[in-house]
């Protein structure tokens, strides 16, 4: 997409946009868009919230929310004062900036409520990548309507619900078809990582988040060792996301016996080197999709939070790969589903069935396929910055 001319008032006049994103996926897209901004329009200052791939964008921010993240309506509620304290300490700064925009990611628990003291403030939002509407009721999308000026989606399904409801919106297509890239060929992952070859290599993503990783990495490593003693020619590789640190990863690893490598930095090689990958609900399914990687997706929370997601969740599915796809290519073992010997059982089959793997991966080309064209970000940033000279006093 060719970028438009800025006119000297454009380039002169500074703009003040504040942006919000509070967990790690939302931080990378929002770190993206707002590098694209700057070169739409080198005089943006951006204020807000976000984590460290935003500040170093050039958010200026004086919370590193994406550290607070957690899973969970109680975790939430553990921390509910600290985020109380952050909300408010944002609107002060709001009211003393006063943005000609504000850019609310994801996140909704938080930039919901944020919506609407903005639009008390006659202040324009433009909603970038959707709260997952679909799946929690009608009450969100009543908000939207009431705050936000403009949604940006990722999906076509979601464009197409938000103009059922009147909503103004754009699809763009997703981001992660500009970075979700391998770099080195399995041989060259092995080679780098001192990694033995086998016949079956298997991942394992546990989450982004450290409470996930306590929850799912257990039951994910359980389920390898169930796999091992039955496919001992297999290798089991490990990919630690950024925002977890290593020590509660090898403190976890250090109670099993298990030819498994811990790989960092690595994901997008680590998912291209495996035949399987075992995933935990989130962003990391979309990826493994768009790398034609067949999966299953585990997830498991707190009791309580459990028994909320269950009369909350309005969708037969929890991961966005079915969504899109309208039915269950990629099994789900969900809180007491989430059975090693079941889920190891259902991997065996799966690789020792070639018929079932060449399926499933035509099916996962066709859900790439349903994500829209690359550049997503940078029409997201022109459609923002044509909101912003609208909006411009």
């Amino acid at each position: 997409m060719p970028r438009p001319e800025n006119s000297k008032k454009d380039m002169a006049k500074k703009k003040n946009i504040l942006i919000v994103a509070g967990e790690a996926s939302g931080d990378l897209y929002a770190a993206q868009l707002i590098k694209e901004l700057k070169e739409l329009c080198p005089q943006i200052y951006f204020f807000g919230l976000g984590g460290v791939k935003m500040q170093e964008a050039g958010l200026d921010s004086s919370f590193n929310i994406v550290e607070l993240a957690v899973v969970g309506l109680f975790e939430v509620l553990k921390n509910l004062k600290k985020f109380k304290e952050i909300f408010h300490e944002l609107l002060k700064k709001v009211d003393l900036i006063k943005p000609e925009l504000a850019i609310l990611v994801d996140y909704p628990g938080f930039n919901l409520r944020l919506a609407k003291e903005l639009k008390q403030r006659k202040i324009p939002i433009i909603y970038y990548i959707s709260p997952q509407v679909w799946a929690w009721g009608s009450g969100r999308i009543k908000t939207i309507r009431n705050t936000v000026n403009r949604m940006i989606v990722f999906f076509k399904f979601e464009e197409e619900l938000y103009k059922k409801e009147n909503i103004p919106v754009t699809f763009v297509g997703h981001p992660l078809l500009d970075c979700v890239a391998a770099k080195m060929s399995r041989e060259e992952l092995f080679r780098q990582q001192n990694i033995p070859a086998a016949k079956f290599t298997v991942a394992l993503l546990p989450g982004s988040r450290e409470k996930e990783v306590r929850n799912i990495l257990p039951i994910m490593l359980d389920t390898a060792c169930l796999l091992y003693k039955n496919l001992p020619n297999a290798n089991f590789l490990i990919l630690r996301s950024p925002t977890v640190k290593e020590e509660l990863f090898q403190d976890i690893l250090s109670a099993y016996q298990l030819p498994a490598h811990l790989i960092h930095g690595l994901t997008y090689d680590g998912l291209r080197a495996s035949d399987f990958a075992m995933v935990a609900s989130g962003t990391a399914t979309l990826e493994t999709a768009i790398l034609g990687k067949p999966m299953v997706i585990l997830y498991k929370v707190s009791f309580l939070s459990w028994l909320y997601l269950r009369m909350a969740i309005k969708v037969p599915f929890i991961g966005i790969v079915n969504i899109i796809a309208g039915q269950c290519i990629v099994p789900e073992f969900i809180q007491y589903h989430a059975q090693p010997k079941v889920i190891a059982s259902f991997i065996k089959d799966f690789l020792t069935n070639p018929q079932e793997q060449d399926r499933i991966k035509k099916i996962l080309s066709e859900v790439k396929m349903r994500l829209g064209e690359k550049q997503a970000t940078r029409k997201a940033a022109r459609v923002i910055f044509e909101e912003l000279q609208k909006y411009e006093n």
